[in-house]
């Protein structure tokens, strides 16, 4: 039995959404603690009661620094690791040029499992603890992933990549060994330790009707998993969606259509969103997932932060590895801000770090699991020096409240920030 251990700091946690609620729903406390016990949080509190409770219980001390939930990556594609921040011009080549000659490689299951190590490597030290991933239509991808989250102890949401046309040879499976694929994986992985399986078509135009009916049904047979795939990311891909499904009313529709629009449905980008399509995701309680340095690197457009927040739908936020241009969720939020600013929207710094982990986890149904500090959640933390530069640190040096002490880290933060990363309460960074 692993013996308690309380971490001392300043401590976030959520008590709400920021966007609902406003600077309350974000309590940053000094002097707090954590107390860690068996791979989740035992207490949040007063560093003095927390001590004076359990006075043999070691503390490790991290001053003003602050404590925080893990990041949660909503949305990546891990066999894209190596060939991240690729020059390209728009989606489809860049897919052609990059993507798909490197997902090729991903049926050897050596190369697998060591990109899927170096992936996990990259991102627990920019202190994401958690993250839902494609993986590419080999199997082998997605047992290499899932064996090196569990060998870490780490929550991973992640799925076969199912793709029957308009893809490569080598890159594409059929309506059948899809369903069969997914269906074995499914039955194999799901809900093993922290592992969580979600059926996985690319996007509309790499499948046909006949394949996204299997995985509607598949779905349906298997209603606790996720589902997730991309959702009008550029106007040249919608066009191709409409002369792929000339019946279908719009985007979503494709779909809707084939059962793969509901609750617990997970929407890559979703930037260029028709009324209907709003509506609609809205009613059903589909998730809506912000990928902003991917949206830019590739010229995609800018997501509506502030118009989507306010007509109520549930967004996270997320890296989009390779197609976003870094593995840090300091930088994504960064972009966040950036981009909410080109449409009108200042956020602020608790709405920022919320996407980057109670968000991200509620768009994936994991905040009750992960996400904030509250006795109970499983214990992923990263705690973040505030002042890791000395750039960050002459700022934050002038700040005249603790959420000005931390913008600058949101800003202009990177690995150099990530002081420790704890994955279920064991220190890995």
């Amino acid at each position: 039995m692993e013996q308690d251990l309380i971490l001392a700091g300043r401590v976030l946690s959520f008590v709400a959404s920021p966007f609902d609620a406003g600077g309350a729903a974000a309590a940053v406390e000094e002097h707090e603690a954590v107390v860690l016990r068996e791979g989740k949080i035992a207490a949040v509190g007063p560093l003095a009661a927390l001590r004076a409770a359990r006075p043999e219980t070691p503390v490790v001390d991290h001053g003003d620094k602050l404590i925080l939930p893990g990041f949660v990556d909503a949305h990546a594609h891990y066999p894209q690791t190596a060939m991240i921040a690729s020059w390209g011009k728009r989606l489809i080549d860049w897919l052609n040029t990059y993507t798909f000659p490197e997902e090729m490689r991903f049926g050897e299951v050596a190369y697998a499992e060591e990109i899927a190590a170096r992936y996990l490597d990259l991102t627990t030290a920019c202190g994401t603890t958690t993250m839902a991933s494609y993986c590419t239509i080999h199997p082998e991808s997605v047992e290499a992933l899932f064996r090196a989250a569990q060998a870490r102890g780490q929550r991973v949401v992640a799925g076969k990549t199912c793709m029957d046309r308009n893809a490569p040879d080598g890159l594409r499976d059929s309506a059948q060994s899809a369903y069969d694929d997914s269906a074995a994986l499914l039955r194999r992985w799901h809900g093993v330790d922290r592992i969580s399986y979600a059926i996985t078509p690319r996007f509309s135009p790499t499948s046909t009707p006949e394949q996204l009916e299997a995985l509607g049904a598949l779905w349906a047979e298997h209603p606790d998993c996720l589902m997730q795939t991309h959702l009008s990311e550029q106007l040249d891909e919608i066009e191709w969606v409409h002369q792929l499904f000339p019946d279908a009313r719009d985007y979503l529709d494709t779909y809707e259509t084939f059962g793969l629009l509901r609750d617990g449905a997970v929407f890559g980008h979703a930037i260029h969103l028709q009324p209907r399509e709003k509506d609609r995701l809205r009613e059903v309680g589909a998730s809506l997932v912000h990928c902003p340095t991917s949206n830019t690197f590739i010229g995609s457009g800018l997501f509506d932060m502030g118009g989507l927040m306010a007509a109520g739908h549930r967004i996270g936020l997320a890296t989009d590895t390779g197609g976003g241009s870094s593995f840090s969720m300091l930088r994504t939020m960064a972009a966040a801000y950036e981009v909410a600013q080109l449409k009108g929207t200042a956020l602020h710094g608790s709405q920022l770090l919320w996407l980057a982990t109670q968000g991200a986890a509620a768009a994936l149904h994991l905040d009750d699991k992960v996400g904030n500090l509250a006795a109970g959640m499983e214990a992923d933390l990263v705690v973040l020096d505030l002042a890791s530069t000395p750039a960050i640190a002459q700022r934050a040096a002038r700040a005249t409240d603790l959420w000005e002490a931390v913008f600058p880290t949101i800003m202009m933060g990177d690995d150099r920030a990530i002081s420790e990363v704890r994955i279920g309460g064991r220190k890995v960074v």
